[in-house]
């Protein structure tokens, strides 16, 4: 897929990709950082019908959530046939206690038996992170267990 990238003078980089339905989806990167999402008119690239300003925070995190889908289908299909085990994103929001913390605080394993297998952070992926990984805000953990389990595991990281 490729990913046009066009100059805005004054204003910043504007970034499109477009789907195989023919959608011209991206965003816009101010100067000053600030981004948007932009989705354009099917008939017109340049006309925009709709513009979500977007905080560092959930640019990141929307990211993070668009790039868990393959990884967290492929360890679905690879837990296809284990009875029991569920896969699932847990993202660390702003306000948890452990953004800022590490992984290895959460006493995940031994609280919940939920393995966290990735962890995805600004659209990189962090495989198997150990226990002195410093968690924070927008982070998307890839947790795999039991659904008790990804239930208590989501409760820990929003309330501790």
């Amino acid at each position: 897929m490729k990913v046009e990238e066009t100059p805005l003078p004054g204003i910043g980089v504007r970034k499109d990709i477009v789907t195989a339905s023919g959608r011209r989806i991206g965003t816009v990167i101010q100067r000053d950082g600030e981004t948007e999402l932009i989705v354009s008119r099917a008939d017109d690239p340049d006309a925009c019908i709709a513009s979500i300003p977007l905080t560092a925070e959930e640019a990141f995190a929307l990211g993070n959530l668009l790039g868990a889908h393959p990884l967290v289908a492929q360890l679905a299909e690879e837990h296809r046939d284990l009875a029991g085990v569920s896969t699932r994103q847990i993202l660390i929001e702003a306000g948890s206690p452990f953004d800022g913390r590490e992984l290895g605080d959460t006493r995940m394993r031994s609280r919940t038996s939920v393995s966290i297998v990735a962890l995805l952070r600004r659209g990189q992926v962090q495989a198997s992170p150990g226990p002195d990984f410093t968690l924070a805000a927008g982070d998307l953990l890839v947790a795999v267990g039991t659904a008790d389990g990804l239930d208590a595991a989501a409760e820990i990281l929003r309330g501790g």
